[in-house]
Order: structure tokens, then C-alpha cells, then sequence
């Protein structure tokens, strides 16, 4: 068993968002996409409301589709847990763009706090490692942050760090919910105004 977490997972996620230009951001399912939120909402975060376990594959198809532009997949634990396929997937397509931050508390947040396997030893990082990721680590203490941090938002990718973070519950932050107004802002801030008339 690993000690406990030290890292706060507002603080995580503020300090990879920190000074983030043009960066593309994808969030998971529930307490990813609040921490996101509570940051800054930004036209370039795509938000994941009820998509479980699809924030690693939206994140490649966007890296694939924009190759010069870095795409940051910020999940948890759990969403990862759910699309482990996905790591597979990614490692073979090879994103030189891609990076993915498991915010890893080890608890299913938004079920009832129900312990993830994470918290009986599954390494996330490892099973990227194997799979075949170029850029691997998991981040324990707050003297080891700045290196994941380093690696997400540069490292050649395909790139993945799990963050171990605190399951104390931070104050709901809730960005905008309408599916279709999402989409279109993030279209139109990636591509351009007139990317919104076109679907």
C-alpha cells in the first residue's frame, strides 16, 4: 500500500491549466470537470458530463484530428479504471500530442466514495508504461508535481500521469451543462467563427 496522498487536487489541476494558452482540454465524468471549472471556465475545455469512461478516447480522436495543437485529457481514477481499452488504443495510434492527467483519489466520487482499485495497488502509469506510452509517472508529494506537470504539458506523447490526490470533497463547481452549446464553443474557439455554421 501506498501512503497517503498529499496533493490537492484543485491545486493539482490549477497548476497544469496555469498559463495554458492555446492548450486543449478534455475533462471526465463528474469531479474532473468541476476541478476544471473551478480553475476557469475556458471555450477550450470540452466537458464530459455523462460520457463515463470516454474522456481518453475523445482526447485521441482530437489529437489525431489537430496534430499541432496539445491536447490534455484530465480524468479520474474511476473513468480510467472504466476505459483501460483505451490506453491500448492510444499506445498504437501514438499521439505525439496527447497527455493524460488521472486525477486519482481512489474513490468512485460521484457513486458514493466506493473504494477504485487504484487503492488496492492497480497502477494506472504502469499499465500505460506496458501498453506501450512514451511518458510515464505517478505523482505521490507536492516536491515530485512540477515534473508531471512538465511531462503533461510538453513531454513527447503519448504521455500519462497519475496525479494521487486527497478524497476530501471540494465545493461543486459546475461549468455549463448544454451539450450542444459546448460543442459549438469549442468548435468555434479551435476552428474559428465560422466553424459554427457548419454543424
Amino acid at each position: 500500500m501506498q501512503a497517503a496522498a498529499k496533493l490537492e487536487r484543485r491545486d493539482v489541476v490549477a497548476r497544469m491549466l496555469a498559463d495554458r494558452g492555446d492548450l486543449l482540454v478534455v475533462s471526465g465524468l463528474g469531479s474532473t470537470t468541476y476541478d476544471c471549472a473551478a480553475v476557469g471556465d475556458h471555450p477550450l475545455n470540452f466537458y464530459l458530463w455523462g460520457a463515463m469512461g470516454s474522456a481518453a478516447t475523445v482526447g485521441l480522436g482530437l489529437a489525431l484530428a489537430q496534430p499541432k495543437r496539445r491536447v490534455l485529457v484530465v480524468t479520474g481514477d474511476g473513468e480510467m479504471l472504466m476505459g483501460l481499452g483505451a490506453l491500448a488504443t492510444i499506445a498504437v495510434k501514438r499521439p505525439g500530442n496527447l497527455a493524460i492527467a488521472v486525477i486519482d483519489n481512489e474513490h468512485y466520487g460521484e457513486t458514493g466514495m466506493q473504494r477504485t482499485h487504484t487503492g488496492a495497488g492497480v497502477d494506472l502509469a504502469g499499465i500505460a508504461r506496458t501498453s506501450g506510452f512514451l511518458e510515464t509517472t505517478t505523482v505521490r508529494a507536492q516536491n515530485e508535481l512540477e515534473g508531471g506537470v512538465t511531462i503533461l504539458r510538453g513531454a513527447p506523447g503519448p504521455a500519462l500521469v497519475v496525479l494521487k490526490v486527497s478524497c476530501a470533497r471540494d465545493r461543486l463547481v459546475l461549468p455549463p451543462w448544454d451539450g450542444s452549446f459546448l460543442k459549438s464553443r469549442f468548435r468555434q474557439a479551435l476552428l474559428g467563427a465560422e466553424s459554427a455554421h457548419r454543424g
